[in-house]
């Protein structure tokens, strides 16, 4: 699947940071999600964490009446399954979660799964789909991957892109050629291919060129830029970067 058009996903997360970590009621979320959106996203993306460390159960209930389209990042646990068949978000992105990460780490390794695990994300796959939001598994840029994600039952995969923005020089464009190959391996069998992770102004415009990749989503480069220059106009540079990338 092909879309000229690349979807920007803002990530609120560490917007929520600064609400959570001092325990008030402002910055306010559902704002958040207005500017962005007024500002070219096409989508909000949340990850509502088992240890709740930004973005709190409220805060998905009242994003979800706002955001135009929700993109709910979550790990693979029936609490998270229960919340995502209760809010209803267009998209579920289930990642891999540890407590003692300060971000995610790495895709979510659906190769190496035991059979109970593999069989926990099918069940958890086909009762999402069922309640109508679309699923999406985080992954590594690995061909292997993808057809996991496809017996799994998955609709999208979104290409973990950590390892290509980390990259030195010398290493970058084999990373971006990882990418690349997985992306138009994934698009061969209709499914939805989105990426993020690490992506920033200095990053973005080869990962632009892939058309196979549908939707980028962007968080903690978006919320550093609008320390300097704003939210609204942090938005409205991703937008641009994205459109002439």
């Amino acid at each position: 699947m092909i879309n000229h058009h690349k979807r920007l996903g803002v990530n609120i997360d560490h917007i929520a940071t600064l609400k959570t970590n001092r325990k008030t009621d402002y910055p306010s979320l559902t704002k958040a999600v207005q500017v962005a959106e007024c500002n070219g996203a096409d989508l909000i993306t949340i990850h509502l964490r088992e240890d709740r460390r930004h973005i709190q159960d409220q805060d998905v209930i009242d994003i979800r009446a706002t955001a135009k389209v929700l993109n709910l990042e979550m790990a693979l646990t029936e609490e998270m399954v229960d919340i995502c068949i209760n809010t209803k978000p267009d998209y579920c992105c289930i990642v891999p979660e540890k407590r003692e990460e300060l971000t995610t780490e790495g895709g979510l390794d659906i190769l190496n799964m035991n059979e109970n695990q593999f069989n926990f994300l099918v069940k958890a796959i086909n009762t999402i789909h069922r309640n109508g939001s679309k699923v999406s598994l985080f992954i590594d840029p690995e061909v292997q991957q993808i057809d996991r994600c496809i017996k799994a039952g998955a609709k999208c995969v979104e290409l973990h892109t950590g390892s290509y923005a980390n990259a030195m020089s010398n290493n970058k464009n084999n990373e971006l050629k990882r990418i690349e190959n997985a992306a138009i391996y994934a698009s061969k069998f209709n499914l939805q291919v989105h990426a993020g992770h690490g992506l920033n102004l200095s990053n973005l415009s080869d990962i632009c060129k892939i058309s196979s990749i549908e939707e980028l989503n962007i968080g903690h480069a978006i919320i550093a830029d609008s320390i300097f220059k704003g939210f609204e106009q942090a938005v409205i540079d991703y937008r641009s970067a994205i459109n002439n990338g």
